[in-house]
């Protein structure tokens, strides 16, 4: 599935709970996305923090999304299946010096400013969390919706963490080997992940991959800058209400309404057939 002539893209909620309106968007536009270029829709279940997870919450997740007519293509990939990549990536990396033990709590780092100062870049420590050394530290991209993103050197350049002190493998590692490993070549998310982009795409130069483009929708917002999340206990949608769900997903996303006398696949096929990228939103955030 490496070959980028065409397209691949996914969506991959974490199972901290059940399917929300938010998520719905998310998975609704990266569908969209890719079946309007006639390419692959992947769905990945982001397991790697196991405290965080819901029992249940994977199954939930897979029959919301075959109830709103949302059918991936291929196997799931679920990340705690991946594990020994993650590790052997960390091995390699801490081999060849691009990687160290970091012992520094976040009471440490917040006295001394915040952002991450490569304090135990050169102490040798045996253990603790470990961090990449970001020598490359990519500031801006292009965002395929918003256009050039820049974000602050600082930022940039921060030795940021690969694997917690907890034993968990970081998001930004787990998701750049799972992209580069499906392929992918194209991201659709939520706009909370804008900055977090630039050090994925530092990872992906670290690593001597080709990084795919990126496209971050607006988020779902009950209150000016408080996005619906598992975490802010936004409701699960209605299996039963489908086809309401998918029209009004639509809206949000400044899409044609479809017909939904349809079955809930046609309509899907109608939103493909009008999906257009230039009528999204620009905001960052939309109230709903």
């Amino acid at each position: 599935m490496s070959s980028h002539s065409h397209y691949i893209g996914r969506f991959a909620p974490s199972p901290s709970g059940a399917l929300h309106f938010g998520s719905l968007i998310a998975a609704l536009g990266s569908y969209l996305r890719a079946k309007q270029q006639q390419g692959t829709w992947l769905v990945r279940i982001e397991d790697v923090d196991p405290p965080r997870e819901i029992a249940g919450a994977s199954d939930a997740i897979l029959r919301t999304l075959e109830a709103h007519g949302l059918h991936w293509d291929g196997k799931l990939l679920y990340q705690s299946d991946r594990l020994s990549a993650y590790q052997a990536c960390i091995d390699q990396l801490i081999a060849n010096q691009q990687a160290y033990y970091c012992q520094c709590s976040r009471k440490q780092i917040q006295a001394r400013g915040g952002l991450y100062d490569g304090h135990c870049r050169h102490a040798n420590l045996p253990h603790g969390a470990v961090r990449i050394i970001n020598h490359v530290g990519i500031n801006k991209f292009t965002d395929l919706r918003v256009g050039e993103v820049q974000v602050s050197d600082d930022f940039a350049h921060e030795d940021f963490i690969i694997k917690r002190s907890d034993g968990l493998y970081a998001y930004q590692l787990a998701v750049v080997l799972d992209d580069i490993e499906q392929g992918m070549t194209e991201i659709v998310r939520g706009f909370d992940l804008l900055e977090a982009t630039c050090r994925q795409l530092s990872l992906y130069q670290i690593l001597g991959k080709t990084a795919p483009k990126f496209l971050h929708l607006p988020l779902a917002c009950a209150d000016k800058g408080f996005k619906l999340s598992k975490q802010n206990h936004a409701l699960a949608i209605d299996n039963n209400h489908a086809k309401q769900n998918i029209s009004k997903a639509l809206q949000f996303l400044g899409q044609a309404s479809v017909d939904e006398s349809l079955t809930i696949e046609q309509m899907l096929q109608q939103a493909v057939s009008q999906f257009k990228l230039t009528t999204i939103p620009s905001s960052s955030e939309i109230l709903i």
